[in-house]
């Protein structure tokens, strides 16, 4: 064959193998179930590393605030941001909760939603209180080695 043409004189041309569509379309969803595998792995593996920094913190602030977190709903920060107090004193937490209990009452126009979350905030900071008492009583009374 010289220039495209047979010895007989006939053209030949070049035709492809036929490709299976089937073939293509298996190995497109096999490539996207791999970068969608990849992916969710990554962010599966950023969710346990975000869970276990959000435990060490909690192992931190102590098993009984992690305890008093989870009855109550609220965790130590949410109940501070709501009534507006910075440290934990028992005079602010109450100043704090009688005026915002106040301005939200709903026989003057306010939330009974938003009122109800301030009563939460405010067992959430009592309870965080009565833990730190606690823990103070308990460092007090046993004997310094």
């Amino acid at each position: 064959m010289i220039g495209g043409q047979s010895a007989s004189g006939s053209s030949v041309k070049f035709t492809p193998p036929t490709a299976c569509p089937a073939k293509y379309l298996a190995q497109i969803i096999v490539m996207g179930v791999q970068v969608v595998g990849r992916a969710f792995a990554r962010a599966l593996r950023q969710e346990f590393a975000a869970s276990r920094a959000a435990a060490d913190a909690r192992g931190r602030a102590g098993h009984r605030s992690a305890a008093a977190s989870n009855l109550s709903g609220l965790s130590l920060q949410e109940a501070q941001q709501i009534l507006n107090v910075s440290k934990l004193s028992p005079e602010e937490v109450q100043k704090n909760y009688e005026h915002l209990f106040k301005v939200n009452d709903k026989s003057v126009g306010g939330s009974f939603y938003l009122q109800s979350k301030v009563v939460r905030a405010k067992e959430r900071l009592d309870e965080e209180l009565k833990i730190q008492a606690q823990e103070d009583s308990e460092k007090r009374q046993k004997p310094h080695t």
